[in-house]
């Protein structure tokens, strides 16, 4: 797996998502659940990961949406 994003934005972080799943990239968020832990503040960044033979099209396809 290789992460291809860190993030406090769960709105940007859904958003992201669908455009990889839309492309055909199974894609994961990691720390997703951190929050109940830290309350909220956003301290912790989530990751969102990719295999790795499929990192040149997520990259390629965030890079398309303006997120590269």
């Amino acid at each position: 797996m290789r992460v291809i994003l860190r993030s406090n934005d769960p709105v940007r972080l859904s958003f992201l998502m669908a455009l990889l799943r839309d492309a055909g990239v199974r894609c994961v968020l990691l720390d997703g659940h951190i929050s109940a832990v830290e309350g909220g503040i956003g301290a912790f960044p989530r990751r969102l990961a990719v295999a790795d033979e499929d990192e040149r099209q997520a990259r390629r396809v965030l890079a398309e949406a303006g997120e590269g």
